[in-house]
């Protein structure tokens, strides 16, 4: 329920690319009449089922002034509903749940828990319930309330070392009125200013059952599944016709020079560029890059600038890669008593060699192996942040059906250097926006 959850649910959508012996994840898959798309898989390793509600709805689908109701939206749908006034934990809690949680991203807000086999009919109920009987329950004082945990959230990474920089990244690197020019938390001007009629609003809009998904991942047939969810869902009201937002990369990066001041242990550099959404194969090329310059200490970038250089105590990268539009982020803070203009360049270098030569066979291997071994991880569970019931959901909602993983894998598996040395070069071979801190 933090937005750097955002970035976990990022590195779930991109380890979820490949494997080494391609892995599948049976499912079966059936809408209710009210829209309601229903995922199922079976795996009866363990009695216990993954109950996992992906809303089609994050902050991309707020406006300029109404920034952050997503994420405060989330936090009320754990504080009861008209049938059921407290806390969403406390059933769950006694009858052993686990990994129950709920985050907000750009794109999606997503609720989740994995329960014994025999409290299915709980969890259902339960999701079930604040998704057709909300609103009666929130009040001022529960909005009041949430209020202020997302403003205190916001006060504790705002002032974390370097906690400005992403809103600074996103504000500069996306256009005025871009779905993705503001941070999911939003700003405190416009948590203030939220409203019940908004509640209600946003509520009628994007938590109908025709905006969501549901996967039922673990010790449960698809019979079953069915006439459960049929009995608890099937009486909601569809919402409103949506339509969703199409890709919208910007066509260039603002190449611009920002100096921030903030008390933090060391320096630090951010280089910033646009990157592909997450549905493109060069999503998966230029994660193959980025792996080759920041993974682990053999990694370019902390050879250079950490091992050999000795500039800077850490030098990394990540890509955020989200359903409309992307960004690639390099960073490297400054050891203590270096320049940071002898840290930009000795980062500039070794990009530009990249670019220049591209990764050799053994690293692009590396890379590869590294992808599988974290879609690995993910498929030997059923629920959780990263298991089988977050994959399934995340390739339907973004890749339009529960098994696009399949066409990433290919992708994956049949790419070559040349690929991956085109995508890089397509994507952060041009002047980035530049964030000094």
């Amino acid at each position: 329920m933090k937005r750097s959850l955002a970035l976990v649910v990022l590195a779930l959508s991109l380890s979820g690319t490949a494997l080494a012996q391609d892995p599948e994840i049976p499912f079966d898959e059936f809408y209710l009449d009210n829209g309601l798309r229903v995922i199922v898989h079976e795996d009866r390793k363990a009695p216990i089922v993954a109950v996992t509600v992906w809303y089609h709805v994050g902050s991309k689908n707020e406006a300029p002034g109404k920034t952050g109701f997503a994420h405060l939206f989330e936090h009320l749908m754990f504080n009861g509903t008209e049938n059921y006034n407290d806390e969403y934990f406390r059933p769950l809690q006694e009858v052993g749940a686990t990994s129950t949680n709920g985050t907000t991203d750009f794109d999606r807000t997503n609720y989740f828990q994995t329960v014994p086999t025999s409290a299915v009919d709980l969890a259902l109920w339960l999701e079930s319930d604040r998704m057709g009987h909300l609103l009666g329950a929130v009040d001022q004082a529960k909005l009041d309330e949430q209020r202020g945990v997302v403003q205190n959230e916001k006060r504790q990474g705002d002032n974390a070392p370097y906690g400005k920089v992403f809103e600074t990244i996103v504000t500069n690197l996306f256009p005025p009125g871009h779905p993705y020019s503001w941070e999911v938390i939003g700003s405190m001007e416009d948590l203030n200013a939220a409203t019940l009629e908004d509640v209600k609003t946003w509520f009628e809009t994007y938590y109908g059952p025709n905006n969501a998904t549901l996967v039922l991942a673990g010790d449960i047939d698809v019979a079953t599944a069915r006439e459960k969810v049929e009995r608890y869902f099937g009486d909601i009201p569809p919402g409103p016709p949506l339509t969703h937002k199409e890709r919208f990369i910007p066509s260039s990066v603002p190449a611009s020079r920002i100096v921030m001041q903030d008390r933090v242990p060391e320096a630090r550099i951010y280089k910033v560029w646009l990157a592909p959404e997450w549905i493109s194969d060069e999503t998966t090329h230029l994660q193959l890059a980025d792996l080759v310059l920041t993974s682990g200490k053999s990694s370019r970038l902390y050879q250079r600038l950490v091992y050999e250089d000795q500039i800077a105590t850490d030098a990394s990268a990540f890509l955020m890669s989200n359903e409309i539009a992307g960004a690639y982020i390099a960073y490297a803070t400054v050891r203590d008593g270096q320049e940071m203009s002898a840290v930009e360049q000795a980062l500039d270098e070794e990009l530009a060699r990249f670019l220049a030569e591209g990764p050799t066979s053994d690293e692009l291997e590396r890379a590869r192996t590294e992808i599988r071994s974290a879609f690995i991880r993910g498929v030997e569970q059923v629920g959780g942040f990263n298991g089988k019931s977050q994959i399934l959901a995340e390739n339907a909602v973004y890749g339009g059906r529960p098994d696009f993983y399949k066409h990433s894998l290919e992708v994956l598996n049949g790419a070559r250097r040349e690929q991956v040395l085109a995508a890089a070069r397509k994507w952060i071979d041009g002047e980035p926006l530049v964030i000094e801190v």
